[in-house]
């Protein structure tokens, strides 16, 4: 099966896609008029489909005969950025960009939909395509497992994601670890505010929670293996309100990064508990919570090669780079818990047009050529999953 013949019909395609797409991103859990467009394109293609989570779309292309199932997917979010790129399909909805690439996901996987449906009689079993919202935010993955029966009926699972820091045209797909497991924290404590020229006579929040904040490093120092990585970060630190008052209430945010769930259940554990003792240590009371935003987005060995040969079938070996696990993190990782699953990294770094800005940034482009790289990744994985795995 010839799928980059078959790809160069709809190359201009997953470019008009992209840049509409681009021109009116939306905000997680907003993603109205991105559905809206999503639907009318299956419903050209005859594709049949359902909405769920809210905003997303879940689409099924099912093959001649019986078979595995396969299920691919797309993020569809933007993000709270101001674009500065001047370009003629430059975001009209203020303040929102897709500065992610979510755009690039979503009109490579319509692409690959316009290949697989001419395939369709060629494929053994059936293709899901998950169009998901909210993934910015972590909440658009489970709550399309929660809403669907996919987790149970579906084999494995392809996701894809532009990347800012890798060559423009390369691909990056490994076993194991990808991205981080990703934990935000929360702590308040509750002192008693007073004169700071008495302070024996208050209890100083401040003092509390700058010991919890010191405390909190020896998780990582003294607490996990040093050869497994654990970022423990406290982002935000607010109290008191004048320089002479002691401050009565203090309130700690931060973030959690390691590539081992049973490392984060390990840290979690251990914020809990020495927030808890530290403020008992100075007579205080504290208020601590940490909740895992998404897993360890972990590549399954098997489901990795048969994407690895998909790529060198399309573009050789030499189209495949090694990369670094990212500290960042994906929900996609929801998926994984629960599908043998590959998340692959398509590159975008190209100084030649400027493309030289990382994911999130108010000036993050890509070459669109690269997208029919990406449809036809989606296509061939797709083909050789179900037809020869």
């Amino acid at each position: 099966m010839d799928i980059k013949a078959i790809g160069k019909k709809y190359v201009d395609y997953v470019v008009e896609m992209r840049r509409w797409f681009h021109k009116y991103p939306e905000l997680s859990n907003q993603e109205f008029e991105t559905q809206k467009k999503i639907i009318e394109e299956l419903e050209k293609m005859g594709i049949e489909y359902e909405k769920v989570a809210g905003t997303g779309v879940l689409a099924t292309i099912k093959g001649k005969s019986p078979g595995k199932t396969v299920l691919l997917r797309s993020d569809m979010d933007a993000l709270e950025v101001t674009e500065a790129l001047d370009v003629e399909f430059k975001s009209q909805n203020e303040g929102v960009m897709h500065a992610c690439g979510h755009d690039n996901h979503m009109s490579m996987l319509l692409g690959a939909a316009q290949i697989l449906k001419d395939i369709k009689d060629e494929l053994k079993g059936e293709v899901k395509l998950i169009f998901q919202p909210a993934e910015e935010v972590a909440q658009g993955a489970l709550r399309v497992l929660e809403e669907t029966d996919l987790a149970n009926t579906c084999d494995a699972v392809f996701g894809m994601h532009v990347w800012g820091e890798l060559p423009s045209g390369m691909i990056n797909i490994e076993a194991g670890p990808r991205m981080a497991a990703a934990g935000v924290f929360d702590i308040k404590v509750k002192g008693v505010s007073g004169h700071g020229s008495t302070p024996h006579a208050c209890k100083d929040a401040l003092v509390c929670a700058a010991a919890i904040v010191m405390n909190l490093q020896t998780i990582v120092s003294r607490m996990s293996n040093p050869m497994n990585p654990l970022v423990v970060t406290t982002g935000t630190f607010n109290s008191g309100t004048r320089f002479n008052i002691i401050a009565g209430d203090a309130h700690l945010t931060g973030t959690t990064r390691c590539y081992d769930d049973d490392l984060m259940q390990m840290t979690e554990d251990a914020i809990l508990r020495i927030a808890k003792d530290t403020a008992d240590a100075y007579g205080m009371e504290v208020e601590v919570s940490h909740q895992v935003l998404t897993k360890t987005t972990k590549n399954d060995p098997k489901v990795t090669e048969i994407a690895k040969a998909a790529a060198v079938k399309l573009y050789g070996e030499e189209s495949l780079m090694d990369f670094p696990k990212a500290t960042a993190s994906e929900d996609f990782s929801f998926f994984q818990d629960k599908i043998p699953g590959v998340f692959a990294f398509l590159g975008t770094y190209d100084e030649s047009i400027d493309a030289i800005y990382s994911n999130h940034h108010q000036r993050y482009t890509m070459d669109e050529k690269n997208l029919e790289r990406g449809m036809n990744l989606f296509a061939q994985f797709t083909y050789d999953y179900l037809n020869e795995a």
